[in-house]
């Protein structure tokens, strides 16, 4: 069976090599995206079973999606994941205090980034 990641990054490279890395991966089905806007409505329509979420984006950031995700009975489940260098203690207990799953510091391992995904997947 595969699961399906949901990943948002406004970086078109980081796009590119998340979408390799876990393309690698037949167990999951992976899709990008752009904006927060963009990734709030694909997972609406989408049901991932992860969403992978950059923290620092123009428009709406991370933590703002990571809310709207939250505020809806649909999405509310889905388990989020923040990808950042914004990686100390206390700002990675800030992330799991808002509600993420956890955060996968950049710049992160192309090469395990799929058994990662799976370890959140898993928790």
């Amino acid at each position: 069976m595969t699961q399906r990641v949901l990943f948002c990054d406004d970086d078109p490279d980081i796009r590119e090599v998340i979408a390799l890395s876990l393309g690698l991966d037949a167990a999951l089905d992976v899709k990008g995206c752009e904006k927060a806007e963009d990734m709030l409505e694909v997972a609406t329509e989408w049901h991932p079973d992860l969403v992978l979420l950059d923290v620092m984006m123009p428009g709406m950031d991370g933590p703002t999606a990571l809310g709207e995700l939250m505020r809806d009975p649909e999405t509310r489940p889905i388990p989020v994941v923040f990808m950042t260098a914004r990686t100390q203690v206390h700002e990675r207990e800030h992330f799991v205090a808002l509600g993420a799953a956890g955060v996968i510091a950049k710049p992160f391992d192309p090469m395990t980034l799929a058994s990662q995904v799976r370890r959140f997947m898993a928790a």
